[in-house]
């Protein structure tokens, strides 16, 4: 592991984002899914959507399945 990628790392840990869904500000490594792995060292890099409301569209938008079918 290079310096530069702890450094880089280093300072998105205080980073926070604004989630366009719920509008809520929270921490962006720990409250935001990382979208691009190869561009890990950059805020650019997390999703815009929290983990909160990515997990609540995914199961709203899931296809519903018939119990007796």
């Amino acid at each position: 592991m290079d310096i530069e990628d702890q450094f880089s790392l280093e300072h998105l840990l205080f980073k926070e984002r604004r989630c366009r869904t719920c509008g809520a500000t929270k921490d962006l490594i720990e409250d935001f899914y990382l979208t691009r792995k190869s561009k890990k060292g950059f805020p650019s890099a997390y999703a815009y959507e929290c983990k909160e409301c990515t997990v609540k569209r995914v199961i709203e938008s899931r296809k519903k399945r018939d119990p007796f079918a």
